[in-house]
């Protein structure tokens, strides 16, 4: 991870930190959590078709290190 990813993760679990309430705080992880799994998705959802660009699905996924179905696999998140 990079210093800037790292810090702003760092600061982004401070603030949940600083929510008071237990509950609220519990529940604002769980938000986070699915957000940024579904995003996440979408983010490489668009890299593999960027690298589809060009090249084979098993092109793309030995970039990936995973298989070319995978990647195919993974790719279809963006659509």
């Amino acid at each position: 991870m990079t210093d800037t990813l790292d810090a702003r993760a760092t600061s982004l679990v401070a603030t949940i930190r600083e929510i008071s309430d237990d509950v609220e705080r519990y529940q604002a992880v769980k938000e986070l959590e699915v957000r940024l799994e579904s995003d996440l998705k979408q983010v490489k959802a668009e890299i593999a078709l960027a690298l589809h660009e060009g090249r084979s699905w098993q092109q793309v996924g030995e970039l990936l290190g995973v298989t070319g179905s995978r990647a195919e696999q993974i790719s279809r998140a963006a659509r």
